[in-house]
């Protein structure tokens, strides 16, 4: 158990919203009711406050057997209880609920397993966070209530008890320039797609491109709001509501002459119109005016549920002055707006600038920005990656403030095994030890996709007070992943991953890896790229294909397997990776040829074998719906039938050429069925037939891209029209996909 200096922190901030969510076990037992309907009778739950009182940062959970063959679990809140429910599911009962497998907790068996002894568990840290502001764009986009559903229940089964909550902010924004008098026409300019409100918010970028923003979308996004702030509240979650930023649309001072106005830096090589953004200086009082709108407004919508209120307004966005007294001014002023229009307002804030702009944002620009906000409780730091580039050990802890320890691990939602157990256990264990104002762990992943276990272990380092055993974790984990604990090629499978493609050490590829084939076609540039998409594997790939046979094996030897959706996924994700780390050697071979002036009809040989792997990988991906494209299309044009054709650019747009123009194409690229199969491999058949007819001295990338760019702009204009179709693909098929796979790529899977 910790105990932290800042009182002020505890009583304020700690008590106020811990006793909001901690008064009933009616949340607890309505998840049990959703979630585990054969067993509504078998669990008792019972809320025990603490005997330290007020004093107390943790939560605690105790879980035993009664005498009359119940579980009953006692804990501290809402969270304890959620807690300890999860730590007898899945270590006791080893069920457990999944972001793409969905919950598997009803296959819980009808008669539970009795404890010899309890289970107890203490968080070594008071709050467990999750959500980056864009995996709201990268992944929840277009999801329904019932994603959602799915999702609130992860989370608050692992602990979670602190989420962004930006769904539907769009209409706050609306209802608030409608009041102050702005038109439809410059509220439209301002707002940005469903797929990029996140950059929106933040000051990146403004209006939209392929057409404008829906209204029925907005309300239906408003609505769904709604619906998770009721279910956050049952579950123990305080939701960190968005305040305003600052930025507002272009013909602001016609209803407000004589405004303060200054203008964002031009973002990622966007054009002026759609960057650029404008923004009430905060010495202003528009701002502090607009402040007051905009948070009373959401009270009235959904009522008094947090102080907890998110505003970054230097994301990727340099301040107009390095000066520091500028610095500590803006900061203040932006306090002591949000205060007055909630007198318990705590500033929630990425750290995400300091590291992404380390250049201008020094020590001392650092101190001068945060000193700007006097009271340390009122404001709460999130180290947004921590495990790679923390930014709490040169800022001395961000100079007292609260501050949270968080995982990023990916960027883009890009797809590829990877993850730092160390890192993740060990840093952020000495954060604790050595930081007296750190007061959670948290997840920031920019797109929620795949590497499940990182994110759990995470969560689970919250409940431990040394640093996990990661040996003793995956063992456990693969239990409960699968249900069975009878197939050894199981564990020997993810145990040969631990300690390699889970455990990078080598911080030049610090986030998860990008495959060249989700990159433009070059022949210079595309292999050993390192940073946030670096593209070189960390891991020698000959384990990678040990442990996919392993899995495999697995299989072969309880061919029930076969059924189990956490099997079938996993088979799948291993078999993508072995075919993409595959792909390399193949672009290396096409490459080598050109660059030794092989002839057309070599060149064309070499391509046919790099479109033939990527048909195969297509085919792969096919055998379930979570590899594939169709679903991300299906739930965009849902989102708004009036307006389904605006929706599928979006969603085709921010996975390829992101921007009109590509202007940070291939950041957000997946390895998807339908995205492989028709614009990966449309992009390497027209690199390959350039190859063929170009001699390597007339080489020129900007005339090859050229054309491909106006093919990539004509793809991601396509309307599916009919609704695609999802995999129906069935045990069997899967295996014999995947038989076929490996016959015809043997030497990639040593066979």
């Amino acid at each position: 158990m910790r105990v932290f200096n800042s009182c002020v922190w505890l009583l304020s901030a700690i008590g106020a919203v811990a006793a909001s969510h901690s008064s009933s076990t009616a949340g607890v037992e309505s998840l049990v009711k959703r979630r585990l309907p054969n067993h509504v009778d078998s669990f008792e739950f019972a809320l025990a406050p603490s005997s330290h009182g007020s004093t107390l940062t943790n939560d605690s959970y105790t879980v035993s057997s009664t005498k009359n063959g119940k579980v009953r679990i006692e804990g501290t809140t809402t969270s304890a209880l959620l807690s300890g429910l999860h730590k007898y599911l899945s270590d006791v009962v080893n069920v457990d609920i999944w972001w793409y497998i969905g919950s598997q907790l009803d296959q819980a068996p009808k008669h539970l397993p009795q404890l010899k002894s309890p289970l107890k568990g203490t968080s070594v840290v008071p709050y467990r966070y999750h959500w980056n502001t864009v995996t709201t764009s990268y992944t929840s986009a277009f999801w329904s209530w019932e994603d959602w559903e799915t999702q609130l229940d992860w989370m608050a089964l692992r602990g979670v008890n602190l989420a962004l909550a930006w769904i539907g902010v769009e209409k706050i924004f609306i209802d608030v320039f409608n009041d102050i008098g702005l038109n439809k026409d410059e509220i439209n300019s301002f707002i940005s797609g469903p797929a990029f409100l996140a950059w929106q918010h933040f000051g990146n970028i403004q209006g939209s491109w392929g057409g404008s923003m829906p209204d029925s979308w907005v309300e239906d996004q408003f609505a769904l709001q709604l619906k998770i702030l009721d279910r956050m509240k049952e579950l123990g979650i305080t939701p960190i509501l968005p305040a305003f930023p600052g930025f507002v649309p272009r013909n602001i001072s016609r209803v407000f002459p004589g405004v303060s106005l200054s203008t964002s830096p031009l973002w990622e090589h966007f054009a002026e119109d759609l960057s650029a953004d404008t923004y009430i200086n905060p010495f202003d009082p528009h701002f502090a005016q607009l402040q007051k709108l905009f948070i009373n407004k959401q009270q009235e919508l959904y009522g008094n549920v947090t102080k907890f209120w998110t505003l970054d307004q230097f994301n990727e966005n340099q301040p107009l002055s390095g000066d520091l007294g500028y610095l500590r001014n803006v900061s203040h002023n932006t306090w002591t707006a949000l205060k007055a229009a909630d007198p318990n307002a705590v500033w929630v804030m990425q750290g995400w600038l300091f590291s992404a702009d380390s250049t201008f944002w020094t020590n001392d620009r650092i101190e001068a920005f945060l000193g700007g906000i006097t009271e340390n409780s009122d404001m709460l730091l999130l180290d947004l990656f921590a495990e790679s580039a923390p930014q709490w050990q040169r800022t001395n802890s961000f100079y007292g403030k609260p501050w949270i320890w968080c995982e990023l691990h990916d960027y883009g939602g890009n797809m590829g095994l990877y993850g730092q157990i160390e890192n993740v256990t060990i840093n952020s264990m000495d954060a604790v030890r050595n930081s007296s104002s750190l007061v959670g762990f948290g997840l920031t992943m920019e797109g929620q996709e795949g590497n499940e276990i990182m994110y759990d272990l995470l969560l689970d380092q919250a409940w431990s007070s040394k640093p996990i055993d990661t040996e003793t974790y995956f063992h456990d984990w693969v239990s409960a992943r699968y249900g069975t604990k009878n197939v050894k090629s199981l564990y020997t499978g993810w145990e040969l991953l631990r300690p390699t493609v889970f455990n990078n050490t080598n911080l030049t590829v610090n986030a998860v890896p990008k495959s060249i084939l989700e990159l433009v076609p070059n022949i210079n540039g595309l292999l050993g790229r390192v940073g946030r998409h670096g593209t070189t594997i960390t891991y020698d790939p000959a384990v990678m294909v040990e442990a996919w046979t392993e899995l495999f094996k697995a299989g072969l030897q309880d061919i029930k397997l076969f059924n189990n959706p956490a099997y079938q996924y996993d088979l799948v994700d291993w078999t993508r990776q072995v075919l993409v780390n595959n792909f390399d050697g193949l672009y290396k071979d096409l490459v080598v040829a050109y660059n030794h002036s092989a002839s057309s009809s070599q060149i064309r040989s070499r391509g046919t074998k790099l479109i033939a792997l990527l048909k195969t990988l297509d085919a792969v991906l096919s055998t379930n719906e979570n590899f594939q494209l169709a679903p991300w299309i299906n739930a965009a044009r849902a989102g708004s039938p009036s307006s389904a054709n605006f929706l599928e650019y979006n969603a085709r747009n921010q996975i390829t050429l992101w921007g009109p123009l590509g202007e940070i194409e291939d950041y957000a690229s997946k390895q998807w069925s339908g995205l492989v199969g028709s614009y990966y491999v449309g992009r390497w058949e027209q690199f390959i037939d350039y190859l063929a007819t170009t001699k390597h001295t007339n080489y020129n990338q900007t005339t090859f891209y050229k054309k491909l760019q106006a093919w990539e702009i004509q793809w991601g204009n396509q309307v599916s029209g009919k609704k695609p179709k999802t995999a129906s693909t069935g045990p069997s098929e899967v295996r014999a996909v995947l038989e076929t796979t490996v016959k015809s790529w043997g030497s990639f899977f040593n066979l």
